[in-house]
């Protein structure tokens, strides 16, 4: 029995698109704010950067609010919203902090919640106490 070649019109393969928002900072790195495949957005992990490049030096919960503002800026670009993000990572430098953060995460997602991880790192970018990284339906 030999092997099924199976090829893929190229209408039918859909190739990532990158997204930007002028609303968020721009990435730190040799990265994309966020790309669209498949259907999905894949936001690449936001620390709390302001739009005009600064930290946010505020508490976590401030620090999650510009997160999310960041995220909402980059889901609106590509034509989704909050209320179509499917899974959030939360990476976090003191998971004490995990309740103020969880209470902010409520007044950000309705239900149903998306699904989410959360978990303690020993550094993140800029020195940056917070990150999330998120999933969402176009």
């Amino acid at each position: 029995m030999s092997p099924t070649l199976i090829t893929l019109s190229p209408r039918r393969v859909r190739m990532k698109k990158a997204i930007e928002s002028s609303r968020a900072p721009k990435p730190i790195g040799p990265y994309s704010q966020a790309v669209v495949a498949s259907g999905l957005i894949f936001l690449s992990g936001l620390i709390p950067l302001r739009s005009d490049g600064n930290m946010e030096k505020g508490d976590i919960g401030s620090q999650f609010d510009t997160i999310v503002a960041n995220a909402s800026a980059i889901l609106e670009e590509a034509g989704s919203s909050l209320d179509k993000v499917a899974k959030v990572t939360v990476f976090m430098s003191d998971l004490s902090e995990f309740g103020e953060m969880n209470e902010a995460y409520s007044k950000a997602f309705r239900h149903p919640y998306p699904a989410r991880t959360t978990v303690q790192v020993a550094a993140l970018p800029k020195g940056a106490h917070l990150e999330v990284d998120m999933i969402a339906q176009l």
